[in-house]
């Protein structure tokens, strides 16, 4: 489905100039929640859903979670068919999928692509900052797929598409459905997601890193990417450190850590160790919802 954005700016005589946008929808619930990325709806004064049915109808925004590019729009529409969601820890790369959308805007339903999981775990800057843990696919992703499902063979969702490389072949990025949906589940309850998050994004160390970098460690995260003002800034954590534990468990891969993080709550504060140029030291983190 289409989600069209209106937003006003001024020109130079401060007269109101409307401009709008566009990507697509997911819809979540038979009741109208509808889910799309944050950088979609960003800024927008109005909102509107085209429906697969080719209803029109105005929507609401209920909350967004710009630290994954994720928001969650309310329409007034009812019977709605929502997707199916698949579970994103189960991927594997070379597992074919297919992207939903409405690339460029483009008239008569949307457009649908194939291809397969080219990685896992990825990680690009965005407007919004770093998001990581990112799928990335050859299936076709354009201007105007974002907020579209990645299915499976099954017909499940996946993931959500986020983003591309403009300046690459085949290389687009989508928001593991796991994620989302704890973060939509929140944002509908709470009106914003209650999810705990550390701030970083890392690589899982092996021995070849380690060389590589010349770590004296050999298993942990080493950080390669630290959000401003994260629970991990202010811990004062930085990029070239390597995460040795945290919460006195021992932390081998980027996906262990996360794991541990969302078990806890937002408010726990915690015991991190991390080695820096090969010494150890303990930190204290004061995890806070996701942003």
């Amino acid at each position: 489905m289409n989600v069209n954005t209106l937003r006003h700016f001024r020109d130079i005589f401060f007269r109101p100039i409307p401009v709008q946008g566009m990507g697509s929808g997911t819809i979540i619930s038979s009741d109208g929640y509808i889910l799309t990325n944050a950088h979609v709806i960003h800024g927008a004064d109005r909102l509107g859903v085209t429906l697969p049915d080719g209803r029109f109808v105005e929507g609401k925004l209920v909350g967004v979670c710009p630290s994954i590019d994720a928001a969650v729009i309310k329409v007034g529409a009812k019977g709605l068919q929502p997707v199916e969601f698949g579970n994103s820890e189960e991927l594997k790369v070379g597992q074919p999928v297919y992207a939903i959308g409405n690339p460029f805007g483009l008239q008569g339903g949307p457009t649908v692509t194939a291809g397969v999981i080219s990685a896992r775990g990825r990680a690009i800057r965005a407007e919004t900052g770093i998001l990581d843990d990112l799928i990335q696919t050859d299936a076709s992703i354009n201007p105007g797929n974002s907020g579209g499902p990645l299915i499976d063979e099954n017909g499940k969702a996946i993931a959500i598409c986020t983003a591309i490389i403009p300046f690459a072949q085949g290389i687009g990025f989508a928001i593991p459905i796991n994620w989302i949906s704890r973060c939509s589940s929140d944002i509908i309850k709470h009106g914003k997601a209650m999810i705990p998050w550390l701030g970083i994004s890392g690589v899982s160390l092996n021995k070849a890193i380690s060389v590589q970098y010349m770590l004296s460690e050999e298993t942990g995260v080493l950080v390669v990417g630290v959000a401003e003002t994260s629970p991990a800034d202010r811990a004062g954590i930085e990029e070239g450190d390597v995460i040795l534990d945290f919460d006195d468990k021992p932390i081998k891969t980027v996906e262990g850590l996360r794991k541990i993080v969302w078990a806890g709550k937002v408010g726990d504060k915690t015991k991190m160790t991390i080695s820096r140029n090969g010494k150890k030291i303990d930190v204290t983190v004061r995890l806070t919802q996701i942003e």
